[in-house]
């Protein structure tokens, strides 16, 4: 900082614009850069230049963090200032030179937004006689006090003292003192607000005292030091000298902790780590003690220790498991699921009599999206007495994700599980893997890898995390996984988890749970009671028939929070009158429906059978199309995968062998080419299970006779005309109900998975299970038998030998 001694008799305006500055008090005659980043401050400075000859005033901020300072936050005396210089910087800042002109009051605030201007007073320090004995041996003494400081090793502007030898006037001299020692803005302000010169001096007085006493201070402590000190006791001697400082500020009962490090081996002995984990941790905080605390490393080491002090290694969740309370909670949360809910209560009996011991498998959720997967996993540990934590893993490439990052580098994190300890604060939490099947491996490593170690429970007793570096028990975390799709899970992952399927919901069941869980939760989002709305079963079997065609929920909440929504704007615009949602008022409320009975076959057709596919989202229905015309060969269009290609090969060369048997002209594979399509073009589709769906459509092509729009299947074919086992029946039978199909032809080997449907699906559906595709065609094709015995009188008349004249008997003349 630079004094100029410019004239004293120094005029402004009444009225000032205002800069707050914030860990800083700036005195009169003294010039320093200010670098102004606030969007009002930056008005401030652009009101100054252009309307108040460049002078501001700037006063201190009481409290320095408050980014909107308001007039009770800041101190009333401040300096008026002339902006001797402005340059705007690349971040939008904007850099100034001012010089401080005079002491001002603050009287009022003529202006607040955006920018505070304020009516001042100048203020005068009072007179004092310069050439008085005393004042000047006042002055010499701080002078003499100040060459000391600086000679004791603290640091201050080199031509401070050559400045200070001109200097007679003994406030300029104390303001400018006062200005280089970096006081607290607290106790700067005290000094620019004390008019009375003298007594100012007296005041930095005290202060270069104070500071000469510190130093002195320092100096022995090293001095006593020096001697024992080695190059691993720099860090006792620094922690040292800041005890001394302290005790001599008398800061002894201070609020704040007085050593961090003894604070880190208190957290780490009520941790209750086991021995060599704890061994290890105090190891490392004996390095950070020895550290310089501004280094790369000190930092990572005590990021390190804070993780270790914070994870529960010795806290427990009491877990309460109580099998009937357990079923009502799961009652409770879920409609149904009989099954499911009886393996779970299963796993928890057997939890039960083994306690920790129960080394079982992971229970894994398998369903279509909006099912209840995640919220089984969140009723279980509800069940349970359990903390409950959800580790996403879909897209997961990292195998550090899993393992933790190596502490090599500022900013390295422990992998997913030891977060999701440290955030459920127990060491036994229900842990959710959620989308297990959406994992996936770069160069960066294989993550599904590494959850084997995660998930094995032989393994898992000593799991070791990069980060951490020792082992952590998770033997005692009770660990559920979800899935969209098991293909998509590797072998040896999948072999460690117990696979429970939730296939999805019929409409009588979605009405149930929307009645229960949906409608409730909906019309407390949306702010409407029983008062204001009534769901009719109609009305909800309609948004369920029309609106919506998935195995899960989701789309079924959004259509009815959407008409909670209606609702709720009816009533806000004043209409009270209750709404009772039925059919035509959900048509009135969501516009024209999505999903009609015009979507299904309305009549029996040649050439076009329906199939049943299973994705990822549940069951779909599936129209194959087929045609002819003058050519040869096979064309296939719809986006077909390479299985359902070859299935429509296989079905072809079935027909081929067999067209004698089935009454088609072998001469028409010659003169006909043969298109297969499967709608919706813009969707991929493949899979082992539309081989008859197939074959079926290519014989009533040939045949002429139409396919029976009542009938749906599912089965793949081989090449002898037997047909093969599917999967995911439960989900097809779903999606055949949805769209009103009575018949479904399944393979003979699945007659085993109808006992996993439920009985009153059994009753609304026909399932007929075959072996051969003889057999389906018997079912699909319209009046099959009887073409077939038309087709074989046809067959024997022209093959019954007709007789010439000479083998006629001879007649009698």
């Amino acid at each position: 900082m630079v004094t100029n001694y410019e004239g004293d008799n120094i005029e402004f305006k009444d009225e000032l614009p205002l800069l707050p500055i914030r860990d800083l008090v700036i005195y009169p005659f003294m010039i320093l850069p200010l670098f102004v980043g606030r969007e009002a401050s930056i008005k401030a400075v652009d009101h100054a230049i252009n309307h108040t000859d460049r002078l501001i005033l700037l006063s201190s901020q009481k409290d320095i963090v408050a980014e909107h300072p308001e007039p009770s936050e800041i101190f009333e005396l401040g300096t008026v200032a002339m902006i001797m210089r402005m340059r705007k910087l690349p971040d939008g800042r904007i850099k100034i030179l001012v010089q401080g002109l005079s002491k001002a009051r603050i009287m009022d605030y003529s202006q607040q937004d955006p920018y505070f201007i304020t009516k001042i007073a100048k203020v005068e320090d009072m007179d004092v006689e310069q050439e008085n004995v005393a004042t000047n041996a006042l002055m010499r003494t701080i002078k003499e006090l100040l060459e000391k400081v600086i000679q004791m090793g603290r640091v201050l502007s080199p031509d401070i003292l050559m400045v200070l030898e001109d200097i007679t006037d003994p406030g300029r001299l104390a303001d400018l003192v006062a200005s280089n020692l970096n006081l607290h803005v607290s106790e700067a302000q005290v000094i620019l607000e004390t008019l009375d010169p003298i007594e100012r001096l007296h005041r930095i007085s005290e202060i270069l005292n104070r500071e000469l006493e510190i130093l002195s201070m320092q100096q022995k402590i090293k001095h006593a030091a020096k001697g024992e000190m080695s190059k691993t006791q720099k860090e006792y001697f620094l922690r040292e000298q800041i005890k001394a400082i302290k005790s001599e500020l008398g800061d002894e009962g201070s609020s704040e902790p007085e050593d961090e490090f003894a604070e880190f081996r208190k957290k780490i002995k009520e941790a209750h780590m086991p021995e060599e984990v704890e061994k290890e941790t105090l190891k490392q905080l004996t390095r950070l003690e020895k550290m310089h605390p501004d280094s790369s490393e000190s930092t990572i080491t005590r990021t390190y220790l804070e993780w270790m002090s914070d994870l529960p290694w010795g806290v427990s969740s009491e877990e309460h498991i109580d099998l009937d309370a357990s079923l009502e909670i799961l009652d409770e949360d879920h409609f149904d699921l009989m099954k499911i809910k009886e393996r779970i209560l299963e796993h928890l009996a057997v939890r039960q009599l083994k306690g920790k011991n129960m080394k079982g498998p992971i229970l894994c959720f398998q369903g279509p999206p909006g099912v209840g997967k995640t919220s089984l996993g969140k009723s279980i540990a509800r069940a349970t007495g359990r903390e409950f934590v959800r580790i996403s893993l879909g897209g997961l490439k990292d195998e550090a994700e899993i393992r933790g990052h190596r502490r090599t580098y500022v900013g390295a994190m422990p992998g997913r599980f030891i977060q999701a300890m440290k955030q459920a604060k127990t060491n036994n939490p229900v842990v959710l893997l959620d989308e297990i099947d959406k994992l996936s491996s770069d160069y960066k490593g294989d993550p599904s890898a590494a959850l084997l170690e995660v998930l094995d429970p032989e393994q898992n007793v000593e799991f070791r995390d990069h980060y951490l570096n020792v082992p952590f028990d998770l033997s005692n975390v009770m660990f559920i996984a979800t899935s969209n799709m098991l293909e998509n899970i590797p072998g040896p992952l999948r072999d460690r988890m117990e696979i429970i399927n939730l296939s999805g919901y019929t409409r009588e069941e979605k009405v149930e749970i929307s009645k229960r869980y949906i409608i409730p939760k909906q019309m407390d989002e949306n702010g409407i009671t029983n008062d204001h709305v009534e769901f009719t079963d109609e009305g909800v079997a309609s948004v369920i028939e029309h609106y919506t065609s998935e195995a899960g929920l989701r789309n079924l909440e959004r259509r009815i929070g959407a008409l909670c929504r209606k609702v709720a704007m009816k009533i806000a615009k004043g209409d009270m009158s209750k709404t009772h949602i039925v059919k035509d008022t959900v048509f009135k409320y969501l516009g024209p429906p999505i999903y009609t009975r015009d979507d299904h076959k309305e009549a029996d057709e040649v050439g076009v059978s329906t199939g049943l596919a299973w994705t990822s989202h549940g069951g779909e229905v599936l129209y194959i199309e087929t045609t002819k015309m003058k050519g040869r060969g096979l064309t296939l269009t719809g986006q077909l995968g390479d299985v359902m290609k070859e299935s429509a090969q296989t079905a072809i060369g079935y027909i081929r062998s067999r067209a004698e048997y089935l009454g088609i002209d072998e001469a028409m594979f010659e003169t006909q080419e043969f298109h297969v399509h499967l709608p919706a073009g813009a969707t991929p589709k493949d899979g082992p299970s539309a081989g008859i769906t197939l074959a079926t459509a290519l014989v009533s092509l040939c045949t002429g006779v139409p396919v029976s729009k009542d009938v749906a299947m599912t089965g793949e074919i081989t090449l002898t005309g037997k047909v093969l086992p599917i999967g995911g029946l439960k989900e097809k039978a779903l999606a055949a109900m949805r769209m009103g199909i009575g018949t479904i032809v399944i393979p003979w080997k699945n007659k085993k998975d109808l006992e996993d449907i439920p009985a009153e699906f059994r009753k609304k559906l026909n399932f007929i299970a075959v072996k051969t595709i003889d057999e389906v065609l018997d079912i699909a094709l319209v009046d099959w038998k009887e073409y077939k015995k038309e087709q074989h009188k046809r067959d024997y008349v022209a093959q019954k030998p007709v007789k010439k004249d000479s083998d006629l008997p001879p007649v009698a003349a």
